[in-house]
């Protein structure tokens, strides 16, 4: 074990002392900073806009999840965690048995990112992670929750996972070094959120983050060959971020300068000299993070949804049959290609993953949604057909960040290009409300009663006059038949 390093001592108090840490005299350092805008944000503060955005992100993630509770992988993790005998204490979405708040954090962190449509934009998958933790403490507030506490935890979440990510660099320098921001970073969104919802005090949530940096993990692994694990990294930060605001209610401590650039430190050990610790704390509560995250319109990686978009709008534009399409161009980043530019669809997990799936589903089924994943639809002649036709042009001089350019070429030679520079589903280019009810709608239903969704979906649009969150977190479980 190396010896403490200069300035620190084996010794050190129980406890983070908030000014002690502070360094500097009149200095507040970031954790600090982070600290008190999660304590000290009100309702209030809160833009209108953004209390309106903040519910369409909230049963946009309810919706995935409940679809989600009925995914294989859902219900083998509940099976396993059922083991555990675990004294039942908080929602497992979609089903009847509760469990700890743990588990329940994890199971529906599980759930709302299993099917690739849940939120995106933030740390990057942050409703699955903030949303589920914060269901999951909902039981251990000693006073009832209302929609405009519930609100406010959200955005407290979002903002902190988002801030954290953008600390380590950004989406493409983080996950470009292997790490998934969902996990590495969305814990800290998940111990923030319920960190205010159960309304902890500053040396609780300083505590809190500090351990939640000790929980951060999740790698990008899975990519090579299309394995599930993706599926957990939601749940795990979920839970994670549960795990260390209960440790902090017990009293144990974290580190309480935990992205001071000093050995064994959050940024200096998951960002290097990519880190940028500024961002941690710029404009804080003027600038909210929420507003910058997209809702999913398709049930794939985000990365190839301009080119879904894309290759839809060209395709209209042309006016042909699938069948007079002989050739689909893709120019696009090696980031981009990395990620989702694989052709492998034998999983569910390939497919949600590869840009030419989603592009050939398109134009063959007519959308990118759900349906358009099962496995029949992916052994389907006519779309592996599609699938042959496509080719990815890789070009370095392309930005990370930026989206491809799709060719499609008729067999009559008719060529047309397009990119798409904000996919549907963007904060520039939203879902309208009957989009997102008809999603929500749709999903909710996989496990519940139509009728019981359509209630769930009122009361969430509603949200803030909400006196009782318990009310809604009812709907999330399927009502005895003789009460539907």
């Amino acid at each position: 074990m190396p010896n403490p390093l200069p300035g620190t001592s084996a010794g050190a108090p129980a406890t983070p002392n908030l000014e002690m840490d502070a360094g500097v005299a009149g200095r507040k350092h970031p954790q600090q900073m982070l600290t008190s805008f999660i304590t000290g944000t009100r309702f209030s503060d809160l833009p209108t806009v953004l209390v309106e955005r903040c519910k369409r992100h909230i049963l946009d993630t309810l919706g995935a999840g409940l679809a989600g509770s009925t995914s294989r992988i859902a219900q083998e993790m509940s099976q396993l965690l059922q083991l555990e005998g675990a004294a039942p204490q908080a929602q497992v979405w979609g089903t009847v048995p509760a469990s700890s708040a743990r588990n329940a954090a994890l199971l529906n962190g599980i759930a709302a990112h299993a099917l690739e449509l849940d939120d995106t934009g933030g740390c990057d998958h942050s409703g699955a992670v903030v949303i589920p933790a914060l269901l999951a403490v909902l039981p251990l507030c000693a006073q009832p929750v209302s929609g405009q506490d519930f609100i406010r935890a959200t955005v407290i979440g979002y903002d902190i996972a988002r801030r954290v990510l953008e600390a380590c660099g950004g989406y493409s320098a983080h996950n470009g070094a292997g790490w998934h921001s969902t996990s590495t970073c969305g814990v800290f969104g998940a111990a923030a959120a319920a960190a205010a919802l159960l309304n902890l005090d500053e040396i609780q949530t300083c505590s809190a983050l500090g351990i939640a940096g000790s929980f951060s993990g999740g790698l990008w692994a899975f990519i090579h060959d299309g394995s599930q694990s993706k599926k957990l990294h939601a749940g795990r930060a979920a839970e994670g971020g549960v795990l260390a605001v209960l440790c902090a209610m017990k009293g144990i401590s974290g580190p309480g300068m935990l992205f001071e650039p000093r050995w064994g430190g959050f940024l200096a050990t998951f960002a290097g000299d990519g880190a940028a610790p500024a961002a941690l704390t710029e404009r804080l509560g003027q600038i909210w993070k929420l507003e910058r995250c997209s809702i999913k319109p398709y049930a794939s990686c985000r990365g190839t949804h301009a080119a879904v978009d894309a290759a839809g709008l060209l395709f209209d534009r042309l006016g042909v049959g699938v069948d007079e399409i002989a050739k689909i161009e893709v120019r696009l980043c090696p980031f981009l290609n990395d990620m989702c530019g694989n052709a492998a669809i034998q999983t569910l997990a390939d497919a949600q993953m590869s840009l030419p799936y989603a592009v050939a589903a398109r134009l063959v089924f007519g959308h990118a949604g759900l349906d358009a994943y099962d496995e029949p639809k992916r052994r389907d002649t006519g779309l592996l057909s599609m699938m042959s036709r496509i080719e990815l042009l890789v070009d370095p001089a392309l930005n990370a960040d930026g989206e491809p350019e799709i060719t499609l070429q008729t067999r009559a030679g008719d060529r047309l290009s397009l990119r798409v520079e904000v996919a549907l589903g963007n904060p520039a280019n939203p879902l309208g409300d009957r989009q997102l009810r008809d999603k929500f709608l749709s999903l909710a239903a996989r496990a519940l009663p139509a009728t019981q969704a359509q209630e769930l979906w009122a009361r969430g649009m509603a949200l803030e006059t909400l006196a009782d969150l318990h009310v809604l977190a009812r709907l999330l479980v399927p009502r005895p038949r003789e009460f539907i």
